[in-house]
């Protein structure tokens, strides 16, 4: 059996969840609607997205599925991670919390499994973060 670390996290966004997937399912404009500044640019090729961080390091991943019916995303990275990771498949899903809220899921599968406390906090921080772009941006 293989020891793949799986972290999750879960936030409530105060925004419907039609919006929340509207800027999640918008795997082109990370950079804009869910990451500004973390991420610099975005471009797509076929199912390949490529992500330039600030510092000019490059991340590619591979979106597996955009599901609107179940609001899910999930993508590989393929390339560029840091630290190197032998595996990483993740997804977000969106679900109705009530009162013009969502709840955002974002789950991420690693190996090795010995960087999973890494992991783990920059996903915290990353969730955080979009957590407030989204609530802060104009729908």
């Amino acid at each position: 059996m293989i020891d793949i670390a799986s972290i999750r996290h879960e936030v409530v966004v105060a925004r419907r969840p039609q919006e929340v997937w509207d800027v999640l399912r918008d795997v082109g404009a990370v950079h804009r609607r869910l990451l500004p500044g973390r991420v610099q640019d975005v471009s797509i090729d076929g199912s390949v997205r490529t992500l330039t961080m600030p510092d000019g390091h490059v991340v590619r991943e591979l979106i597996i599925d955009v599901d609107d019916d179940a609001r899910r995303l999930a993508y590989a990275v393929v390339e560029g991670a840091r630290p190197p990771l032998e595996h990483h498949h993740a997804t977000f899903q969106v679900f109705d919390e009530g009162d013009a809220q969502s709840r955002l899921v974002w789950v991420t599968d690693i190996l090795p499994d010995t960087l999973a406390d890494l992991i783990r906090e920059r996903s915290a921080r990353g969730a955080a973060e979009m957590k407030r772009v989204i609530e802060s941006s104009e729908q």
